[in-house]
């Protein structure tokens, strides 16, 4: 489990357009780590063109903002071009960066328990360190809240 003030596990992740992305790399910029459960369902597209609707906001911020699911890269690809998304897409095959971050968590739905992604979303500042945590995310409003914390780091 992640907390506060902790360095951020550090990983290395094939991205979207069939590229590698390490999340220490990325420093000095801060970071927008957000977990999500699937590609191209209800939620996770709303919460990913949320953020790709604000992506300049980020970069001006000085901020890379990065989507985590346990999807394959192929996946990836076809959900960005499908939507226009402008945010990098990393996949975790394996679940180990899940695992890491404390995000793999037993789920339930129609009285039936099975593990999956919680979606949270981690602020990580230009040092490395873990600035917030947003645990079982809510995806209406969410964005504009993040995107004030990393305003204000």
């Amino acid at each position: 489990m992640i907390s506060i003030g902790q360095t951020a596990p550090d990983f290395t992740l094939p991205r979207d357009g069939g590229e590698t992305l390490t999340l220490s790399a990325q420093r000095p910029k801060k970071v927008v780590l957000y977990f999500y459960p699937k590609d191209d369902t209800s939620g996770c597209t709303l919460e990913a063109q949320d953020f790709t609707a604000k992506l300049a906001d980020f970069h001006a911020a000085g901020c890379e903002v990065i989507g985590l699911s346990k999807d394959s890269v192929a996946a990836h690809d076809k959900f960005c071009k499908k939507y226009g998304l402008g945010i990098v897409l990393v996949s975790d095959a394996e679940g180990t960066v899940c695992e890491d971050y404390g995000v793999w968590k037993e789920k339930s739905m129609y009285g039936k328990t099975y593990m999956g992604i919680e979606r949270t979303t981690v602020l990580i500042d230009g040092s490395g360190k873990i600035a917030q945590i947003w645990p079982k995310v809510k995806v209406n409003g969410h964005v504009e809240a993040v995107l004030a914390a990393v305003q204000a780091l």
